[in-house]
């Protein structure tokens, strides 16, 4: 019998440790971050974005790479033009934003983009009073007035014309945001009324609407017109 209950107590042990190393994420971000620190490192993953964000090419949002991607999507629409175009992340997102009236907050400062595996990773310098009153939970204890907002997602075609970011993760500074609160910050981020069809985690995007898909593979952005 007694050998029996120690087995019974490994297994409810074990199983712990598998559940404590599946959520490990959420769990360190709810530490202080001087103790955070020094957990990250050894707890491997613990991040939500594919790759460091100290790895990551980040492009800035720039007049010049707007409108590149401009002339790009005047290419696309020509009849006898391409059937696509390859996108810098940094212009691309300059473009959603200036051409396409995507709204960000009015105190978002240096605005950045880049693409990692399949995925488009956008960061800025925000006043987290411009999200409006989400509940961040214990993050709010360990956050200032401005810091950095980091979205990861990718790009879909719903119909022609309409688009959306589909945002997997968010960090406030270096720290990850549980799952239910992305969906209520970008609710807060754009308020307008949500299009049949975009996803409750997706930022809605008004593409053009000659831009018939979109996709990230290995860090390379590409759109592709309708084909007729």
């Amino acid at each position: 019998m007694g050998c029996l209950r120690r087995l019974l107590w490994l297994a409810v042990f074990v199983l712990l440790c598998v559940v404590a190393w599946s959520y490990r994420a959420r769990l360190v971000s709810y530490l202080p971050p001087e103790v955070r620190r020094h957990v990250e490192g050894w707890v491997g993953g613990a991040g939500t974005s594919s790759e460091p964000t100290a790895t990551v090419a980040w492009e800035l949002v720039t007049p010049e790479g707007t409108a590149a991607a401009r002339d790009a999507m005047q290419k696309l629409a020509a009849r006898s033009g391409p059937v696509y175009a390859n996108f810098r992340p940094g212009d691309l997102v300059g473009y959603i934003i200036q051409e396409l009236s995507h709204e960000l907050p009015s105190s978002a400062e240096q605005v950045e983009a880049a693409a990692v595996g399949d995925e488009l990773l956008v960061r800025m310098s925000v006043r987290l009073t411009d999200l409006g009153s989400v509940d961040l939970g214990p993050l709010k204890n360990m956050i200032g007035e401005r810091e950095t907002l980091e979205l990861a997602g990718t790009i879909d075609i719903v119909k022609p014309g309409l688009g959306e970011y589909r945002v997997h993760s968010m960090r406030i500074r270096d720290l990850p945001l549980p799952g239910p609160v992305i969906p209520k910050l970008l609710h807060a981020l754009d308020r307008s009324p949500r299009p049949e069809g975009v996803h409750d985690d997706a930022l809605p995007l008004v593409f053009p609407s000659h831009i018939g898909d979109g996709r990230i593979r290995n860090g390379k952005i590409t759109l592709y017109k309708v084909v007729s």
